[in-house]
Order: structure tokens, then sequence, then C-alpha cells
């Protein structure tokens, strides 16, 4: 199939995800106003999972006039921490504290997509997961900090389950790739109903 799929994310995980899969994309990352579509739908009381689904469509919508003809894959993620959605940590000491506040509790991570074509959504899903952390001490958040350097300020809650912060965990109830960024599977069976990749 010729279709080409657009990544409407900046997200290094996300492009691998999809390559390793077998796929061939092109990156083209959306610029929205993440907050304020946040603070709106936070108005109107929106489950957490509707609003990663919006952030994803509108992200997605929004490049989507770039690549005529093109299926744009947009995609979000909100860390839903009894109610508080935290936000990519804006310095080391932003990541310590969340890293502090998220010590020995259990969080979720929501992770929503969508694939838009012709500016009009096609496919919407969003998927959850529960990740139960260990307590930390604030020495050991200090070493992790230093090992993992800027890479802690590029995700919500300070960490990437694929390396290093694979240690602050003692248990993960769901799917690892919803971690990650992307519920891959149900993308991939979409675009296998497609046509895009093959049965």
């Amino acid at each position: 199939m010729t279709q080409t799929l657009v990544l409407a994310s900046a997200s290094a995980i996300r492009r691998t995800m999809l390559i390793n899969a077998g796929l061939t994309v092109t990156v083209d990352p959306a610029q929205i106003d993440e907050q304020a579509v946040k603070a709106e739908l936070r108005a109107h009381q929106s489950p957490v999972e509707t609003v990663a689904i919006e952030l994803a469509v509108r992200k997605a919508k929004s490049v989507a006039g770039r690549h005529p003809g093109a299926l744009v894959i947009g995609a979000d993620q909100i860390l839903d921490a009894a109610g508080e959605w935290l936000d990519k940590p804006a310095d080391r000491v932003a990541a310590a504290r969340q890293l502090a506040s998220l010590s020995g509790r259990t969080h979720r991570l929501i992770s929503g997509v969508a694939v838009v074509a012709g500016g009009q959504e096609v496919w919407r899903m969003a998927d959850a997961v529960t990740l139960h952390m260990r307590t930390l001490t604030p020495a050991f958040i200090e070493t992790y900090l230093d090992r993992v350097g800027g890479a802690a300020l590029t995700s919500v809650g300070a960490y990437q389950l694929e390396g290093l912060g694979a240690q602050l965990f003692r248990r993960i109830d769901g799917d690892y790739f919803t971690v990650l960024g992307l519920p891959l599977l149900p993308l991939l069976a979409f675009l296998r109903e497609r046509g895009i990749i093959a049965e």
C-alpha cells in the first residue's frame, strides 16, 4: 500500500516503535497549545481518557493539511496521579519534585491515539496503564537524575520505562507500549483493517 503515514509527534520513542513494527513514517510534529486544551476540557469535567484522545485528534488535524492523501497519526499521554495531571518537568528541580510526589504511590498513564485522513478523524482510542512506584529515597532520586540527565525532562513523571526508569517501579499493570506513549497493537490492527499493512 502506498498511502503515506505521518506521525504528528516529535517523540523519538513513538517513531522508533512504528519503525520497529515495520512501518515507514514521515515525522511532522504538531504545534498546539496543549495546556489550553487541557484547561478547556478540564473545565468541562472531561475524563482524562477523553482529554488524551482529544489532544491526539487535534495534533493529527493540525498537521493533516500539510499531507493531503496521508494517514496522520496523533498521540498524547497524560499522567494521572489521584486526579492531578502531571506535565513534563521544566527542570531538574521539578523532575525531583515529581519523582518524590510519585514515590511509593500508584499512578496511571493514559495514552490516546487518533488517525486523521483528509482532515477527518477516522479512528481513535485510549488505553491506560497502572504503575506502582517503589519508595524512592532522596539520595536515589538524585543519583537517578545524575545518570539520566536531560532525558528526565522529556517525559511526564521524569522517567522512561525503556531505560533506567524501570528501576523506579515494583509492578506495572497494563500494556508496555502504552507506557511508552502509543497503544501500538490496536493501531496496527486498525492499519491492517485499512489495508495499510498486510494481514
